[in-house]
């Protein structure tokens, strides 16, 4: 491609923008209210998931050992824990930390302990966590066979929830998205279709003197990418500020509750929304020519 053709494409794409400046403006403003909606459906679907693997990370399998475990045997189970593949961390609680913390709970009801005189009824125990939550009902399976393990806890049915919830997420943000992307396309093809109608005598002159079918897109091409460009451009400012305002919020209000605030994942949503941005802009624009140019 010649780049004074080049130009041409460029200068009648920024033409048209500027001699239906209302339109573009409305154009843009509709995009960038898809782009906000869809961009708040991503954060709020990349969010949800971030604190569910949260949640999911901080589970524990609490594998309990015998009362009357020799402290020999107690460090071969938690060598053994340690070096399972499977296994990201081990903590070991002893038996008299164990003690320790019942009695500063039980506070002035200590009186309750004084009847066991030196005998301590709480197990050695260990904290496990696995490296990926699916593998702890596998997990907890195979530690129940330890020697010495008297029984073996993780909360199974919150973990399950917590995976299943995470999968729910993950599906329903993708119909979310899919549709706030489809209703975008629709309003840039909308917005291109009126652009073409405009100036259909002016393409119907190209035609007969024998331009070429991609000759007459490009303008109209370039045109929808720019709309959806700048259309993105502002969805991206008005998003980066509701979402500072609402991580300030749920950080004071809701501290349990984990939100991203990296500036990698807010560079990476910068990025995936402007390409939206630009691909729903050409994608409007092609649908547009083919339904209603006819080239």
């Amino acid at each position: 491609m010649k780049f004074r053709t080049l130009g041409y494409f460029f200068g009648e794409a920024f033409r048209s923008l500027g001699k239906n400046s209302w339109l573009s403006i409305a154009s843009i403003a509709t995009v960038a209210i898809s782009l906000l909606i869809l961009g708040s459906s991503v954060m709020m679907v990349l969010n949800s998931q971030y604190w569910v693997q949260t949640l999911a990370s901080d589970l524990e399998i609490a594998v309990i050992m015998d009362v009357d475990t020799p402290a020999g045997q107690v460090k071969m189970v938690g060598d053994k824990l340690r070096n399972h593949n499977l296994v990201s961390e081990v903590t070991f609680v002893p038996k008299a930390e164990a003690l320790t913390e019942m009695r500063q709970k039980m506070g002035d009801r200590g009186d309750y302990f004084r009847a066991l005189g030196d005998q301590n009824p709480f197990p050695d125990l260990f904290r496990v966590k696995a490296k990926d939550p699916r593998d702890m009902a596998v997990l907890a399976g195979e530690f129940q066979g330890y020697q010495r393990v008297e029984r073996v806890l993780y909360g199974q049915g919150v973990a399950e929830n917590l995976l299943n919830l995470s999968y729910w997420v993950r599906i329903g943000g993708l119909v979310v998205m899919g549709l706030m992307g489809g209703a975008a396309v629709f309003l840039i093809a909308t917005t291109i279709r009126l652009t073409v109608y405009a100036r259909r005598q002016e393409v119907g002159i190209m035609k007969s003197v024998g331009a070429t079918n991609w000759f007459i897109r490009w303008p109209f091409l370039l045109e929808g990418m720019f709309l959806g460009f700048f259309g993105s451009l502002v969805a991206v400012s008005l998003l980066f500020a509701a979402y500072a305002v609402a991580c300030h919020y749920i950080q004071t209000a809701l501290p349990f509750v984990a939100v991203r605030t990296d500036p990698a994942f807010l560079w990476q949503i910068f990025e995936v929304l402007a390409a939206a941005g630009v691909a729903i802009g050409a994608a409007g624009s092609m649908i547009s020519l083919r339904k209603y140019l006819h080239v």
